[in-house]
């Protein structure tokens, strides 16, 4: 048996590493397009806060989150990956009891979150915070370096035989796989773009980064009606998740700025002559974990998959001299997340913004994030601004992710939003197992394509 992985990021990376460790011929195909998510997101891995309503959700996270200690233990390498705790901070004391509560009700089947307590002086663990804040303490909570974990599946899947080729890849309608080489008139394919889907909103890390008082934000375009676990109704205007993804590397093309923006793009234009002559790759199963762009890797087998691109920002600092490694994150009640690692690096984000394949960094974007940091941490106003990013989030429109058979030679793997990094290597060996013919680990029902 061959397989092809089409996308290697953090999911077809780890469906690769999978595969090629049992001994399977794969062939990794990826784009390497501005904005994969992977190269730009923040690295939380904290499940227990999110999804309050949606069982489906949080159990392929908590799998997610229980997968990596593990997986960093295989590897042999740190991968940026430290349990550093989460502090879930907010104005006022009373808007942390339904988290609490929340995390009380699932402790008992998820013990690896640890004994969750009251921190009176938040700014003690993260100086920069205000001091006005009330805070607890989730001492399970791991941050780690997505571009770090996604090179070394990389690296391990090529020692075990993976092979790896650039190129635009798309499906026949039979489940071929046609390779084209990106070339520059690529850059003139389709801008995409479905409306905001309605699912995926209600947990903690879900408000816009803007002020909860203040009208909705440019970048947070999802006005959502479903209730944060908290219940406030100051909420109500919540935006889709914040993108867990790697806060720094070493890749200088995955980091673009304001004086660089590249046109908005997919790779997979309308114009028969752009682009070279199209390659045939031998397969008897496909993986597609193209993440925003699997919905047109998927066009060509007569598949349309209602997955879209959501863009975040984020904004990386230093702050000279103070060692941030082992500051947790910061989740507030209202605003952006925060986390610190290693080189005095902090990481703060990020805007919720559906401008299809445009992975711009943008002055307002930039001026959302900067202000909103600024309102949950002062202490970070001499910080120097080093570096910003932007990611294109693959959405799966009608809610939890996509993963399972679109026919019986391709299996899709994609639709993880603001969670790739909490659950991208444990979604890349389900998708793995299923191409191997295993019995997956858990009930994949809630996440099988329901294709029209």
């Amino acid at each position: 048996m061959r397989v092809v992985v089409i996308g290697s990021g953090i999911v077809g990376a780890a469906a690769a590493h999978r595969l090629s460790g049992r001994g399977v011929p794969v062939t990794v195909v990826d784009g390497a397009y501005p904005g994969q998510a992977t190269q730009a997101g923040a690295g939380i891995v904290c499940p227990w806060v999110d999804h309050p309503d949606d069982e489906d959700w949080y159990r392929l996270t908590r799998e997610g989150a229980r997968h990596y200690p593990g997986l960093v233990s295989s590897l042999g390498e740190s991968l940026g990956y430290a349990r550093v705790g989460a502090l879930l901070v907010a104005g006022e004391p009373s808007d942390l009891e339904p988290v609490r509560a929340l995390l009380a009700r699932r402790h008992a089947e998820a013990p690896e979150m640890g004994d969750v307590v009251d921190v009176a002086a938040p700014s003690v663990l993260f100086p920069p915070l205000s001091e006005d804040l009330s805070a607890l303490l989730v001492p399970g909570a791991a941050r780690v370096d997505g571009r770090a974990v996604r090179d070394a599946l990389l690296r391990a899947a090529l020692r075990q035989g993976a092979e790896l080729r650039t190129g635009t890849a798309t499906l026949t309608s039979d489940g071929g796989v046609l390779v084209r080489e990106v070339r520059e008139a690529d850059s003139r394919g389709r801008v995409t773009g479905l409306p905001g889907a309605a699912g995926d909103r209600e947990s903690w890390r879900q408000a816009t980064p803007g002020s909860p008082q203040g009208p909705p934000s440019a970048h947070g375009t999802h006005p959502a009606s479903e209730a944060s676990p908290y219940g406030a109704v100051r909420d109500a205007a919540a935006g889709a998740p914040h993108e867990p993804g790697s806060p720094y590397g070493d890749e200088p093309e995955a980091t673009l700025t304001a004086g660089t923006p590249p046109e908005p793009r997919s790779p997979y234009g309308d114009e028969p002559g752009a682009g070279g002559e199209r390659t045939l790759v031998e397969a008897d199963v496909v993986i597609v974990a193209a993440g925003a762009w699997s919905g047109e890797v998927c066009r060509g087998l007569g598949v349309e998959l209602p997955v879209f691109p959501r863009r975040g920002q984020i904004v990386h600092v230093t702050l000279e001299g103070v060692d941030t490694s082992r500051w947790p994150i910061v989740l507030p009640h209202v605003g952006p997340y925060l986390l610190g690692f290693p080189g005095s690096r902090v990481v703060v984000g990020a805007t919720i913004e559906d401008a299809g394949f445009a992975p711009r960094v943008t002055m307002g974007g930039l001026d959302e994030v900067l202000r909103a940091g600024l309102r949950v941490a002062p202490g970070l106003s001499e910080a120097t601004v080093t570096e910003t990013r932007v990611g294109l989030r693959p959405v799966h429109a009608p809610g939890p992710p996509l993963i399972g058979p679109v026919n019986d030679r391709v299996i899709v793997a994609t639709g993880l939003g603001a969670y790739g990094l909490t659950a991208g290597p444990f979604t890349g060996r389900v998708a793995a197992g299923l191409a191997l013919g295993e019995e997956p680990p858990l009930n994949l029902r809630p996440y099988h394509p329901r294709l029209p």
